[in-house]
């Protein structure tokens, strides 16, 4: 499962008898020793991390095999198999001024 807030990407996968496992993707050239994840007391393992707005395909690497995120934002086709896509929104601009409502005069 991956989410998308204000403080970045949350990538969340269940695989309690892993030893160890990362998020590849895109936004790490496909390197699969770049965002370690962490394994919490209930099997799941997660990992932050701060993207740009855009989107990203993305698989986990567990214990040497792949595994895609049918949770994701959506699924396609990659060269090894099928990827998961995570969509990061362009952000509001903190200073955007507001348009005024035009209204109609008498």
């Amino acid at each position: 499962m991956v989410r998308v807030s204000k403080s970045g990407v949350e990538f969340s996968f269940f695989r309690p008898g892993a030893r160890e496992v990362f998020v590849v993707g895109d936004f790490t050239g496909w390197r699969h020793d770049q965002v370690p994840m962490k394994r919490n007391a209930r099997g799941y393992w997660k990992a932050r991390i701060r993207l740009p707005n855009g989107t990203f395909r993305f698989r986990y690497y567990a214990d040497g095999q792949w595994y895609t995120d049918y949770a994701a934002f959506g699924i396609e086709p990659g060269p090894y198999g099928p990827v998961g896509i995570v969509y990061v929104p362009p952000e509001p601009e903190a200073n955007r001024e507001e348009t005024p409502c035009l209204q109609e005069t008498q």
